[in-house]
């Protein structure tokens, strides 16, 4: 719903616009007697029997639970961010770098992510600055080298983004170099897109006194399946995915979790 174009989703070859797609969903869902509730759940107890859910409008049971909550990237903060957001701003390298080919871009981040995602886009945009607020890379010493061996990425060590410049779109992003000490400089880079891999949080906060995660949060399901550590309760898309999350493969572990509570009903009998 935060995002403009898709051009990665299947048969859609020109592209689809993601509340479109978001919407095209609710009607498929809908289709075939969904009963859609909007709410906000903040509180679940998972061991109980049936599960119950309290939201801010009510409370639901239910004899099988899929969590698919998703994961919300972390953002910097920044007031432009947000301007900017769907118009030169993407947490994303793999959904978006498409449409800064042969052009100018800048990430944020000194970790495997970030280190990934600069290359990938260097293998499109013209130019990729990496943004880096300590003084080293924390990603894996490989990956480290194909960063710095590569003449499409510059490195900016000990850069700290504090705005994003342009009119309708970005154009650019003000650096300050080196913050609070002597030789402390400003410094403004011209660029088309400006991404984000300082990490994503999974939205599992509330399921956690019941779910295993791992220590980011990330709900731990049984390997190849969407199975979690409670039966009859399964994890499926980004809440449970911290490598590749893309709507697709969202979209395919959905369908093993949706099989999953299917047979897990019946062999109770529900």
């Amino acid at each position: 719903m935060t995002t403009t174009d898709v051009e990665n989703w299947p048969a859609d070859p020109n592209g689809v616009q993601g509340p479109e797609l978001m919407q095209r969903f609710l009607e498929h869902a809908q289709r075939f007697n969904t009963e859609i509730v909007f709410d906000h759940i903040h509180t679940a107890a998972l061991t109980e029997k049936p599960i119950r859910l309290v939201g801010d409008s009510g409370t639901y049971t239910c004899d099988s639970l899929i969590i698919s909550t998703g994961a919300s990237a972390q953002y910097l903060g920044l007031p432009t961010e947000e301007k900017f957001m769907g118009k030169g701003v993407s947490a994303c390298a793999t959904c978006d770098g498409f449409f800064y080919r042969k052009r100018k871009v800048a990430v944020v981040g000194g970790g495997d992510t970030a280190c990934e995602e600069a290359i990938y886009l260097a293998g499109l945009a013209d130019k990729v600055f990496l943004i880096v607020l300590k003084s080293f890379l924390l990603a894996s010493k490989i990956i480290q080298a194909r960063v710095l061996e590569n003449p499409k990425i510059e490195v900016l060590f000990e850069h700290e983004t504090i705005g994003l410049t342009g009119n309708m779109v970005v154009e650019g992003a003000d650096l300050v170099k080196r913050r609070g000490e002597a030789d402390e400089e400003k410094v403004h880079i011209g660029i088309d897109g400006f991404f984000l891999a300082i990490g994503h949080k999974p939205n599992s906060d509330v399921f956690k006194p019941w779910i295993e995660t791992d220590e980011v949060g990330y709900i731990k399901t049984i390997p190849g399946t969407p199975r979690t550590n409670i039966p009859g309760v399964f994890a499926a898309g980004d809440v449970a995915d911290p490598h590749y999350r893309q709507a697709i493969t969202a979209a395919g572990s959905g369908c093993q979790a949706a099989i999953e509570a299917e047979r897990y009903l019946s062999e109770k009998g529900i």
